[in-house]
């Protein structure tokens, strides 16, 4: 984790940088990541004062996994949809906040973006850290075709790119293209994302784990003993470990980067499947953490080789630093 040298370096001096390393290329992931950036500006321009703004508790409305909508998540998804649309290099966009699959204006346009908005946004009315979570893939050669659903359905090792903006003590955005991931914050006073870490390297091993326990006799047998292992006494491996669960998977995976550790979702009787959205949380996420070094699986298989089948699949999840995962999975494997 290599920090920024004295001469500030804003995302989109970044963008066009590592753009100039390939030859050929025509700018357009580039301009689309930029739009995301600015998109991220506004968003957090509102979270910062939504509470002055009357943009905080709920819509009113439901989504399409049954939850309450946030009025900070419809003003999210309707900025981050807008900023991908005008640069109509983008031909459709899923988000968690809307049933199917939204058409842009340019049905003719390379890439299809998944969106998460506003992730953790039960913690928004508390004043506790939130997150929107993007992954993006290219259209496959089909072109003269109608898009459809199906297109969207690639599986996460397809992803050109990825990257989350966490909204905290200071607005930060982590992308990868594949090549290391890449750290930004956001500077108020000049309004530009500012390169903080580059090639961000996440610990082999952590002494955290971030799991909601208030689950834990919905667990299946394997996962119990792991916690427990976390739990017990050991001064050579550095346990008992800590727990730590904000409730938002953009700050708790952010931490997992910077200090190692695992975060886990698990499959549970309730939630057979795991709760979190494979195509918009699990693959970008995995995508960023493999990029640092690290793992991340459904307790079996690896999250970015996962097939899917629809565009709301739901997976469970055991993500975070190598040693951590393989020690996690060891005991699953046993139960």
């Amino acid at each position: 984790m290599t920090p920024s040298q004295n001469r500030l370096v804003t995302l989109e001096e970044y963008i066009i940088q590592k753009q100039n390393k390939f030859p050929g290329a025509t700018g357009e992931l580039s301009q689309l990541l930029r739009d995301i950036g600015l998109a991220a500006k506004i968003i957090s321009r509102e979270v910062n004062k939504a509470g002055i703004t009357n943009l905080l508790g709920v819509d009113g409305s439901t989504n399409v996994h049954g939850e309450s909508v946030k009025k900070l998540d419809l003003f999210a998804d309707s900025q981050l949809i807008s900023a991908l649309d005008r640069s109509m290099i983008t031909c459709m966009v899923i988000s968690e906040e809307n049933d199917g699959v939204v058409r842009l204006n340019s049905e003719g346009g390379k890439y299809i973006v998944y969106l998460d908005p506003l992730d953790g946004s039960s913690n928004i009315d508390v004043n506790v850290s939130i997150g929107s979570i993007f992954s993006v893939y290219m259209r496959q050669p089909r072109f003269e075709k109608e898009l459809v659903e199906a297109d969207a359905l690639q599986p996460g090792v397809r992803q050109v790119a990825a990257g989350y903006v966490l909204y905290g003590s200071s607005t930060i955005l982590a992308y990868t293209t594949g090549l290391g991931v890449s750290a930004f914050t956001l500077d108020p006073s000049i309004g530009e994302f500012i390169l903080s870490f580059d090639n961000y390297k996440i610990p082999d091993h952590g002494s955290i784990y971030s799991i909601n326990e208030g689950s834990y006799n919905s667990w299946q047998e394997g996962l119990k003993k792991y916690i427990k292992y976390c739990q017990q006494e050991d001064p050579e491996t550095s346990r008992p470990y800590t727990a730590r669960y904000i409730g938002s998977m953009v700050a708790d995976l952010h931490r997992t980067l910077v200090k190692g550790g695992i975060f886990i979702y698990p499959a549970s009787s309730k939630y057979p499947e795991g709760k979190l959205r494979l195509m918009y949380e699990c693959n970008p996420l995995s995508f960023i953490i493999e990029q640092a070094g690290g793992l991340a699986t459904d307790g079996k298989k690896r999250i970015l080789e996962i097939e899917p089948t629809a565009i709301h699949q739901t997976s469970p999840i055991y993500i975070g630093s190598p040693k951590n995962v393989e020690m996690a999975q060891s005991f699953i494997s046993k139960n």
